[in-house]
């Protein structure tokens, strides 16, 4: 199988989730697959990155006491074979918007392979969550069947269509089976379900974050979740949020490395500065 897809696999959830688990056992099907994955849950740690990290053979590859970041950066250095292509995910929640890129430690893991010229996919799973918190939801390896379908139809095709030689990346939220309202979604017979559409999304500007002091403590809030109705979400077509709420699968592809912009404002207030500032 010296010609077969290499893939590296990892995410934030912690290597025992179930949306790792279903992941390698799709992406095994196309790929052999190499899992270098956090111990245990490292949500929203960013590309929070270590000096030193313990490794610990596990049944579906290498457990890393880390960060994701840390498992990209072992796993292309030293633990296995040099990728093809590295997927993280798939994550338990939806990572959409502008503002969760850098939160996100499903998303950092595919930036960071991104910076070693390794094209990636992040994958996470929106689940509607109601008044309930996210963790007091439960979900089963059938909850991530639009998610691995994605991801693994993506992987296949992705590299020999040249999606990366614009992308760095793709940030792809599936929704639950069976919540697509539009061609192609709904239950078929026998409790089969037709796969959602596919739809090339842009990530969402909105941001809602406040505060409120309360006693010792101040209590942050993340009010963009409060508005997920289908009938009513905000935000606007062609963004990730509106195609996964509408039962879509949401892909943005995105680039990693920051760029910069010629300013001719800042030009005009550099060349000030020699005479503005006082010698030392």
């Amino acid at each position: 199988m010296s010609d077969a897809l290499e893939i590296l696999l990892t995410n934030d959830d912690g290597i025992d989730s179930t949306g790792i688990r279903v992941l390698y056992d799709a992406l095994s099907e196309i790929a052999n697959v190499t899992v270098v994955a956090p111990a245990d849950d490292q949500s929203a740690v960013g590309r929070s990155i270590s000096h030193e990290v313990d490794v610990v053979d596990h049944d579906l590859g290498y457990a890393v006491v880390g960060t994701p970041s840390d498992c990209v950066v072992a796993g292309l250095g030293a633990l296995g074979p040099f990728p093809d292509l590295v997927v993280s995910g798939c994550n338990r929640g939806a990572n959409l918007g502008e503002y969760v890129l850098g939160r996100s430690g499903t998303i950092s893991a595919a930036v960071e392979a991104a910076f070693f010229d390794v094209p990636a996919i992040a994958t996470s799973l929106y689940v509607p969550a109601g008044d309930l918190a996210l963790a007091d939801v439960e979900t089963g390896p059938g909850d991530y069947a639009e998610a691995t379908r994605a991801t693994k139809f993506l992987a296949e095709h992705a590299l020999d269509a040249g999606v990366f030689e614009e992308a760095s990346y793709l940030n792809v939220n599936a929704p639950l089976p069976g919540e697509s309202e539009g061609e192609g979604g709904g239950g078929g017979e026998g409790g089969s379900t037709d796969p959602a559409p596919l739809e090339i999304t842009r990530p969402s500007k909105r941001y809602e974050m406040d505060a409120s002091h309360e006693g010792d403590r101040v209590v942050l809030h993340d009010r963009v979740w409060e508005e997920m109705d289908a009938e009513a979400i905000p935000d606007p077509d062609g963004t990730d949020r509106r195609a996964v709420v509408e039962g879509r699968v949401s892909v943005s592809p995105l680039t990693a490395p920051h760029t910069t912009h010629h300013h001719d404002a800042l030009d005009g207030l550099v060349e000030t500065y020699l005479e503005a500032v006082p010698e030392l």
